[in-house]
């Protein structure tokens, strides 16, 4: 079983996502901890990109910030290494596929199969050209998680069959960011997802409260949380952990009751 499967394995799950190095990767650790400690199932890091096209501007803001501060992909691969000593649930890399070709995409996958990161997210890289990446994740044992949008209609049953991991379903068309409501109707795109695959899928983008991401894992088998986490370190920089920690706390309860 791949291990990002184990994230779902106890009911719903809550997934937070946060930049690396925003403000610096000391605070990115604490915050990654904290999420821990306080029920997230599995968190995705995000690789900073001076074009990080699928973000909005809270997201954007965080990329300028940390690669201004100088993060690195390499500062990045030895961080993860060091939190892995004592983070034990599964992380994903999200991140955009220039990233991965100007590293290298054998040396940056087989990297993050030897720091422990077990998925790779790219919202930029179309399904039809996933096989630029998806040999090379299957040598490594990294999954190739997948997004689905609203506008993926005719392709989602494609997308489904040859899922792995997770399935990623982008709440609402345009970038990440908080929403006042989601109007999507992602109950019949979770029925489709269904009926070609039992791999968990989780809800992301615009979700910012409890009670948004309990009415999303009630959907799905999770909820996924960007904008919410990074304005809270955009607002309170190092002192940011303790109110994650609180913060999640209060999603993973949502999650944790929805039927």
């Amino acid at each position: 079983m791949s291990k990002i499967r184990e994230a779902f394995a106890k009911g719903k799950a809550f997934i937070p996502f946060i930049t690396c190095g925003d403000p610096d990767l000391e605070t990115t650790a604490a915050a990654v901890r904290a999420a821990a400690a306080n029920g997230a199932d599995l968190i995705e890091l995000g690789i900073p990109f001076s074009d990080p096209t699928a973000e909005g501007p809270v997201i954007q803001d965080a990329n300028i910030r940390a690669l201004a501060g100088g993060v690195t992909t390499d500062r990045i691969f030895d961080f993860v290494k060091e939190l892995r000593r004592d983070v034990h649930i599964p992380m994903v890399f999200m991140t955009y596929a220039n990233v991965v070709f100007s590293y290298g995409a054998e040396r940056f996958i087989s990297t993050c199969r030897d720091i422990g990161i077990d998925g790779l997210i790219l919202p930029d890289l179309p399904f039809e050209e996933k096989e630029e990446f998806l040999p090379l994740c299957r040598k490594y044992g990294v999954d190739l998680i997948s997004l689905i949008a609203p506008t993926s209609e005719n392709r989602i049953a494609m997308i489904a069959r040859e899922a792995e991991g997770f399935l990623y379903i982008v709440s609402s068309l345009g970038v990440t960011g908080t929403r006042s409501e989601i109007t999507t109707d992602l109950a019949s795109i979770v029925a489709l997802v269904r009926k070609h695959t039992d791999i968990p899928c989780a809800i992301g983008f615009g979700i910012s409260t409890p009670e948004q991401a309990q009415r999303m894992a009630s959907i799905a088998d999770g909820a996924i949380v960007g904008s919410a986490i990074i304005r809270l370190l955009e607002q309170y920089g190092k002192a940011a952990p303790e109110h994650i920690s609180a913060y999640v706390k209060a999603m993973k309860d949502a999650v944790g009751q929805a039927k």
